[in-house]
C-alpha cells in the first residue's frame, strides 16, 4: 500500500458513475474500505444522485459518508470549482437549479456533437449518453465514445485533440458566477468549500468568495504542490476558513495515477464540516 494512505483518515474528493467517475457509488466506497479510508466525500458534478446508494453501502463497511457536490463557475474566464457538503436534498432551490445545471450540460454535448460533424466525425448523443450511468452527463462521457469508436487511445486524448480549452470540438459550458455558486449551496444549508484553487492561481478571488459566504478551501489536492498547500493553508487560517482535502478521484482510466485516499484529511475534518452544517 502507498505510505500516503497511511497519512489520511477521510478522502472528501471523490466522483462516481453519478456523474464522470467509473466507479458506482457503491463500488467507491468498497474500494474506501479497502484502501483503509475511515470517511470519503461524494462529490459529483451537479448531482446529488449518488449519496443514498453510497450512504447505504457506507452503513456495511463502516465509511462516514459526507454528502457534497461540486459545481462548475466561472470567474474571469476561469473555471472555479465549488464544494458543497451536506446540502439539504429536499430543497426545491437545489432541485430546480440543478436541473437547470444538468439541462445545460445536455445542451452543451448536443454543440460539440455538431462541431464533430463539421470535422467528419459522426457521434450520437446515445451513444455518450450511454456512457453516462447517472443523470449528469460531460465530456468524459464524449471522451469514452471517441475510445469506443476508436479515435482516440483515452480521455486525455481524446481532451488534447477534440474536447479540451482550445481544441477544435471545444464549447464553454454555462457556468455560474462563483457568487452564485455559494448562494445555491448556503442557500441548501451547505457547507461551501473552494475546490483546488492551486490549479490555476484563484487566490485573488478568494476575498470576494469569503465576504459571499465561502467557509471552507481544499488545501490537499491531487493537483497541488507542496508550495501550493503551504500557501492556501495560510490563506485559510487568514480567513478563518476551514481547510480540507481530497483526490478528486474518477477512475484510473480517468484520471491516471490519482488513487483513491492518496490526499486527504484527518476524519476530525469531516466532522467539523458537519458541524458547521448543522449550524447553517
Amino acid at each position: 500500500m502507498d505510505s500516503a494512505f497511511d497519512l489520511y483518515e477521510a478522502d472528501l474528493h471523490c466522483h462516481t458513475t453519478a456523474s464522470d467517475g467509473l466507479l458506482s457509488p457503491a463500488e467507491l466506497v468498497q474500494l474506501a474500505a479497502q484502501v483503509g479510508l475511515k470517511g470519503i466525500g461524494i462529490t459529483d458534478h451537479d448531482t446529488i444522485q449518488g449519496w443514498q446508494e453510497a450512504e447505504e453501502a457506507g452503513a456495511n463497511y463502516h465509511i462516514q459518508i459526507l454528502k457534497g457536490i461540486e459545481l462548475n463557475t466561472n470567474w474571469d474566464g476561469k473555471e472555479v470549482h465549488i464544494l458543497g457538503y451536506e446540502l439539504d436534498s429536499s430543497s426545491d432551490y437545489l432541485t430546480d437549479k440543478l436541473r437547470d445545471l444538468r439541462n445545460a450540460r445536455e445542451e452543451r454535448i448536443l454543440k460539440i456533437l455538431g462541431r464533430f460533424k463539421d470535422l467528419g466525425i459522426k457521434i450520437a448523443f446515445d451513444e455518450v449518453q450511454q456512457f453516462a450511468q447517472g443523470e449528469s452527463i460531460g465530456r468524459p462521457h464524449i471522451a469514452q465514445a471517441l475510445i469506443e469508436r476508436g479515435y482516440v487511445r483515452d480521455v486525455k486524448e481524446g481532451f488534447d485533440r477534440y474536447i479540451g480549452i482550445g481544441a477544435p470540438a471545444y464549447i464553454p459550458s454555462y457556468k455560474l458566477t462563483p457568487e452564485e455558486g455559494i448562494h445555491l449551496i448556503r442557500e441548501a444549508q451547505g457547507v461551501a468549500v473552494l475546490a483546488h484553487p492551486g490549479v490555476l492561481r484563484l487566490e485573488e478571488g478568494i476575498p470576494d468568495w469569503v465576504k459571499a459566504g465561502l467557509q471552507g478551501i481544499e488545501v490537499r489536492h491531487s493537483q497541488h504542490s507542496p508550495d501550493d498547500e503551504k500557501k492556501y493553508l495560510q490563506i485559510a487560517q487568514e480567513y478563518r476558513l476551514l481547510t480540507t482535502g481530497g483526490s478528486d478521484f474518477h477512475g484510473e482510466a480517468c484520471k491516471p495515477g490519482v488513487n483513491l485516499g492518496g490526499w486527504g484529511v484527518s476524519l476530525d475534518v469531516l466532522r467539523q464540516i458537519l458541524d458547521l452544517a448543522r449550524r447553517n
